[in-house]
């Protein structure tokens, strides 16, 4: 590294890059900027069968200009009504085929010019794919046949994607079910240059509303009229061959689906009256049984708007909720209901009940499960056997039952009965496979179930596949992985049969690959050869560190030495530590650690690692447990909590004689630019600190945030010792707010960063806020990330490398 003459550097501290200031968007230094700037590996979809795979490439970020088209932000939607699609949706620009025996993939042909695909949907017989491609003026369907690996397109830019996939396959593979723009919506209006016709009125009959800070929503009848516009579809049935009819009449369809026997479609469509303070997920909706034919066959559900609900996060609403088919089965539906009347608060034994009702829905439902817990879903396997789920957030439990569907007792056998953020305990996910109707049912074996797992224990991570007996519980453990320098995710288990698993193996400086590993002869055959794009960083040194916090709780981190560190001559360097702060209620699992050395690292937008380069020792993913046992809430010692995680990390890499304390910077995304701010704040560890897209005052989140779930009126004490707004004038360290001028994230307004920096500046702290035009709660632009990774370093460098010179440059400054 080049030497700065100590007047160069103290102009560099002296100039106002800092102030109120007009910037064009800049670029980090040249070492940051190689690994921002890097072709990404493609996401990869496997076939059922596991012999074929689609490789689907996209550039690694969004163009300021792509975000700056169009958008509407109506009802919890953000729509381009140009294109009509998702504004944030993400486009891939090239497809690409390889089975899995062919070395190179082959090139797709006919795919337009500088295309915008998504919505990937599989025909039922897995030879074609329907996506979409978006145009300057719309949507269209294309068509993908694996056979001929080419493209075409079938419909006009006539889609309506603004509800989400607009793509259903009818059961003959042979036509699809679309989602179309209707020929009679009418022109939307401009909201900004349109003239009020009265004010716009919200009413309480006093009756209790206590909902989240929700973004997005519907603000005046010019916006409903809007959100009608563009929520409204056609459903159009369009065969291959080219011909198309109205399979039925324009409405606000927001979820279609086809039975497992494709002879029935369930339709979801929302109606008014719509809300001002809800989303569109909880405004009135209907749910229709039609044969493939179009005819009605019943109205199953009938939900009416939901403002409000009992308090608490596990509070639901009554009623049938979360219907859904059957995979076991042609055409059989099943549903929750509350037997607690959705309130938390109401004591009983069981708090759902699970009904399913067959073709034609003309007898009446038959109970199948209840569930102590909230029900979360279910995975089918055949006649006799089906396991549910359930969770319980207030204690962290969760239970697993294994229940006969044919049968009449109505209450399932316990397999599990435990604490989901215990990550040690976790016996792993059932396997499924494909049944004859190409939905994904329990891979069953002699009575015997499969789990597959991350493996996640004191010694290490070692991904396993366990083979269980339903009947007697027991347990067989069939593969673990034996890596301890490297990472095997288990990604699916192609043919348990064969012994078959599709598997992805990464080092620290080895890419992730996929790989079919045979459980028969323990055997690998790699299958892609993606190259490794950030190798000026592959020969950092990397491990997970352990360490206790002074009221002996174990705490962890990934720590990351500069590029070139000399291990024996241990130079102290800067620090930077990066965290998210999370609630636990007991404290073994806030102790266990889920970090693995042997991950690649991977540079992604919002990463720390990137500062290796320049010099900073950092330690990534610090354990940030808040813990709150029995009666005790997590957030009732939550700045106490935050200063001892924080000490903890800093001693214990201090410890190892890799860094100067006094030159340690503290950052954290959204709840952790919350922690960042309490920290700083609240304790003189740190030299500076960054949060981006946080929320400091909590009184602007009254009905709960994050997992808290009192409300201000109950716990206002905890709110105002929470909020770093309450405490600006506490701030004594240089603290940098970035905040997406879009944010969409509830609570998280872009008003939280503004007012606290309004804050800070009224009180002489030494702060920046800099807002990103056009992006959301995460940055996507690939100028606003390049400009935040240059604003970050600019900050650290300044008030953490060059500590020493600021602060006299503040001290003359002072005396003057």
């Amino acid at each position: 590294m080049k030497k700065i003459s100590y007047f160069a550097l103290m102009l560099f501290l002296t100039t106002p890059l800092f102030s109120q200031e007009n910037l064009d968007y800049q670029k980090p230094p040249k070492e940051i900027l190689d690994l921002v700037d890097v072709p990404r590996a493609p996401a990869v979809v496997m076939n059922s069968e596991g012999d074929t795979m689609l490789l689907l490439y996209r550039d690694s970020y969004k163009t300021i200009a792509e975000l700056s088209e169009e958008e509407l932000r109506l009802g919890g939607l953000r729509i381009n009504p140009k294109t009509n699609i998702g504004s944030r949706t993400i486009f891939y620009n090239d497809v690409k085929i390889k089975g899995i025996e062919e070395t190179e993939a082959r090139s797709i042909s006919g795919l337009p010019q500088n295309p915008l695909l998504s919505n990937f949907t599989w025909s039922p017989d897995e030879t074609k794919m329907a996506l979409t491609n978006t145009t300057d003026s719309g949507v269209e369907v294309w068509i993908l046949d694996l056979q001929t690996a080419a493209v075409s397109k079938l419909t006009d830019a006539t889609l309506n994607a603004n509800m989400g996939n607009p793509i259903g396959w009818f059961k003959d593979g042979k036509s699809l079910l679309l989602n179309m723009l209707p020929k009679e919506r009418k022109q939307l209006i401009n909201t900004a240059e349109a003239v009020p016709t009265g004010p716009t009125i919200s009413t309480s009959d006093g009756s209790k509303a206590q909902n989240r800070t929700y973004q997005d929503l519907l603000q005046n009848p010019n916006d409903i009229f809007n959100f009608e516009q563009l929520a409204t579809s056609t459903l159009v049935k369009q065969e291959l061959s080219g011909a198309s009819k109205q399979w039925a009449s324009a409405d606000m369809y927001t979820n279609v689906s086809f039975s497992p026997d494709g002879k029935y479609i369930m339709t979801t469509t929302i109606h008014k009256p719509f809300s001002y303070i809800v989303p569109y997920n909880r405004f009135p909706e209907t749910v229709s049984i039609y044969k493939e034919d179009g005819t009605l066959v019943k109205v199953v559900n009938e939900v009416p708007l939901i403002e409000e609900l009992p308090q608490g996060f596990m509070a639901t609403q009554t009623g049938k909720r979360n219907l859904s088919w059957r995979a076991d089965e042609p055409a059989t539906l099943y549903w929750a209901e509350a037997l607690d009347k959705g309130d938390p608060e109401v004591d009983v034994p069981f708090r759902d009940q699970v009904y399913m009702q067959k073709a034609p829905f003309t007898e009446a439902p038959k109970k199948l499960v209840k569930t102590i817990n909230r029900f979360r879903g279910i995975s089918w396997g055949d006649d006799k056997t089906a396991i549910a789920y359930d969770y319980w957030w207030n204690t962290r439990n969760t239970k697993t039952y294994v229940f006969d569907p044919s049968g009449k007792s109505n209450e399932g056998k316990v397999l599990t009965d435990r604490n989901y953020q215990d990550t040690y305990s976790d016996p792993g996910n059932f396997v499924t496979e494909d049944n004859v109707y190409g939905k994904p049912v329990l891979t069953l074996v002699d009575g015997n179930a499969f789990l597959i797992g991350d493996g996640f224990s004191e010694k290490g991570q070692f991904p396993f596949i366990d083979k269980l007996n339903l009947k007697t519980q027991k347990s067989e453990r069939i593969y673990e992985s034996e890596y301890t320098d490297k990472l095997e995710n288990l990604q699916d288990v192609l043919d348990i049969k064969e012994g078959k698993v599709l598997v992805r193996i990464e080092a620290p400086t080895e890419y992730p690959n996929y790989y079919i590993r045979d459980l028969d002869d323990n055997s690998l055959t790699q299958i892609t050869q993606f190259e490794n794009p950030f190798k000026s960083i592959q020969d950092v040194h990397k491990e997970v560190i352990k360490y206790k916090r002074e009221d002996g709780l174990e705490l962890s981190g990934t720590l990351y030495l500069p590029v070139g560190y000399d291990m024996d001559k241990k130079e102290k360097k800067p620090m930077l530590l990066w965290a998210y702060p999370t609630e636990f209620k007991d404290k073994n699992s806030a102790g266990q650690t889920t970090s693995n050395p042997n991950e690649f690292t991977y540079p992604y937008y919002g990463s720390m690692v990137y500062w290796v380069t320049r010099g900073y020792v950092v330690l990534d993913d610090a354990s940030f447990p808040i813990v709150g046992e029995g009666e005790t809430e997590p957030n009732d010692s939550f700045r106490e909590q935050l200063v001892a995680n924080g000490k903890a990390a800093i001693d214990a890499v201090d410890a190892l004689g890799y860094i100067d304390r006094n030159k340690v910077a503290v950052g954290g995304h959204s709840y952790g630019a919350f922690m960042t701010a309490n920290l700083l704040s609240h304790s003189d560890l740190f030299a500076a600190g960054i949060a981006r897209s946080g929320a400091y005052n909590r009184t602007l989140t009254p009905f709960g945030f994050q997992s808290e779930e009192r409300n201000y009126w109950e716990a206002p004490e905890v709110y105002n010792t929470m909020s770093p707004f309450m405490h600006a004038d506490k701030m004594k360290t240089p603290l940098l707010l970035i905040h997406g001028v879009a944010d969409n994230n509830s609570g998280t307004y872009p008003l939280q960063s503004e007012r606290y920096f309004n804050a800070l500046k009224g009180l002489g702290a030494t702060a920046r806020l800099v807002m990103l035009p056009k992006e959301s709660h995460g940055y996507a632009a690939k100028e606003s990330i390049l400009h935040m990774l240059w604003e970050q370093d600019q900050w650290l460098e300044k008030y953490v490398k060059n500590r020493e010179f600021n602060e006299i440059k503040q001290k003359e400054e002072i005396k003057k």
